[in-house]
C-alpha cells in the first residue's frame, strides 16, 4: 500500500505550497502577442511599416503612405526583387487601409493596448472584412421596393385573369353586352363604307368594349380586385402609424358606443363581428355573395352562441356529405386494407 504523504510528515507545508504555484504556472498558456500573423499587418506593427507613430493624424499617414508607395512601387523592381517588392507594397497598403479608417484604427490600437483579449481581435477584425460595404437601411430599402413591385404585377395579373374569365362566363356577359348595347358602344363597331372593318377586327373591338364595361361596372371583390397602391407593402409600412391611430380612434368610439351606452350592433357592425368569428380576412369575406351574409344575418351569427351552434350543424354536415361521398368512401377502404405505407398497383 503506498504511503499517503501529508503535510509536515515529508516536506515543509511551504515547500507544497511552492510546488504548487509552480506546477499552475507551467499549466498556464504563455503570453500572448498583439502581433498576430494574419491580422492587420501581422507580426509588424502598422505605425512602424509607415514610418509614423501612433499620435499621426491622417494627412500624415495619408503622405507617408504616397511617399513610400512611390518608392516600392512593384513596377520599379521589376526582375530580381520584384517578389520583395510586391511583398512590400501590399504590407504598405494593409498598414495604410487599416489606419486611414477611425473604427479601424480604433480597433488596432485597443489590440495593442490588450494583448490578452485574443478572441475579441479576431472577432472585431473579421465582422469588419466580412460586413456588407453597402449600409443596411439601403438594402432594405431596395428589398421592399423589389417585393413591392412583385406584389403589384402580380396583382394586376391576377386582376386581368379574373376579368378575361368573367368576359367568358354568360351571367357577366350577358349583363355587360345589354349595358353596351344601351350606350350605343356595340352599334359604332359595325361600320359601312370604306371604314368597313372584318369580322375579326369587330369581335376583338366588342370583347374589349365588355372587358371594360366588366371593370368598370362590375365589382370583383376578394382576391381578384382591382389593385390599388397604397395595398403595396410599401405604402402599408409608410402608412402603418396612420393606420395604428386609426384603429386606436375606431376601437375607443367601438367601446364608446357599445360597451359604454350598450347601442345596438348595425348590419355593418354584425358582419364585422361574423366574419371575426369566421377568422377571415377582409377580402374573403367581400368574396362571399350577398344572400350568403344576408343568411348569416338572419341566423345571427354576431351571437357567440348561435355561430357555435352553426358551426357545429356545418361539421356535421360536412361529416354526413363525406360519409355518403363515394370517393371517401374508397378512400377509408383504402386506407382500412392497404395504407399509405404500401405501394399497389391495383386500380379501384
Amino acid at each position: 500500500m503506498a504511503a499517503t504523504v501529508r503535510c509536515g510528515e515529508k516536506l515543509p507545508c511551504f515547500l507544497w505550497f511552492m510546488l504548487l504555484v509552480f506546477v499552475s504556472f507551467a499549466l498556464l498558456p504563455p503570453p500572448v502577442s498583439a502581433l498576430v500573423e494574419g491580422l492587420y499587418c501581422g507580426t509588424r506593427i502598422c505605425y512602424d511599416v509607415l514610418g509614423v507613430s501612433r499620435e499621426a493624424t491622417k494627412s500624415e499617414i495619408a503622405r507617408a503612405y504616397r511617399q513610400l508607395a512611390r518608392k516600392h512601387h512593384p513596377d520599379k523592381h521589376r526582375g530580381i526583387g520584384s517578389e520583395e517588392a510586391h511583398d512590400t507594397f501590399r504590407l504598405l497598403a494593409t498598414a495604410y487601409e487599416t489606419l486611414k479608417d477611425e473604427e479601424t484604427r480604433k480597433d488596432y490600437d485597443y489590440m495593442l493596448d490588450h494583448p490578452e483579449e485574443y478572441f475579441s481581435h479576431y472577432y472585431h477584425y473579421y465582422r469588419r472584412r466580412l460586413a456588407p460595404k453597402v449600409d443596411v437601411r439601403v438594402v432594405i430599402l431596395v428589398t421592399v421596393l423589389a417585393i413591392s413591385v412583385f406584389q403589384y404585377y402580380s396583382w394586376w395579373t391576377s386582376y386581368r385573369e379574373a376579368v378575361n374569365y368573367l368576359a367568358t362566363v354568360p351571367k357577366y356577359r350577358i349583363q355587360a353586352a345589354e349595358i353596351a348595347k344601351q350606350q350605343g358602344l356595340l352599334n359604332k363597331t359595325k361600320e359601312r363604307g370604306k371604314n368597313r372593318r372584318s369580322k375579326e377586327e369587330i369581335r376583338e373591338e366588342e370583347e374589349e368594349i365588355i372587358r371594360d364595361i366588366i371593370k368598370n361596372k362590375i365589382d370583383i371583390k376578394g382576391g381578384y380586385q382591382k389593385p390599388h397602391l397604397y395595398d403595396i407593402l410599401l405604402f402599408q409600412i409608410l402608412l402603418a402609424p396612420f393606420y395604428l391611430c386609426r384603429y386606436i380612434v375606431w376601437y375607443c368610439y367601438w367601446i364608446y358606443r357599445f360597451k359604454i351606452k350598450q347601442e345596438e350592433y348595425g348590419n355593418e357592425e354584425k358582419l364585422y363581428i361574423i366574419r371575426k368569428y369566421m377568422k377571415m380576412s377582409q377580402s374573403q369575406f367581400d368574396s362571399l355573395e350577398d344572400h350568403q351574409k344576408e343568411t348569416f344575418l338572419e341566423k345571427k351569427l354576431w351571437i357567440k352562441e348561435n355561430f357555435e351552434t352553426h358551426k357545429q350543424e356545418e361539421e356535421e354536415e360536412m361529416k354526413k356529405k363525406m360519409a355518403l361521398d363515394p370517393r371517401w368512401k374508397r378512400y377509408r377502404r383504402w386506407m382500412k386494407n392497404e395504407g399509405p405505407g404500401r405501394l399497389t398497383f391495383i386500380e379501384d
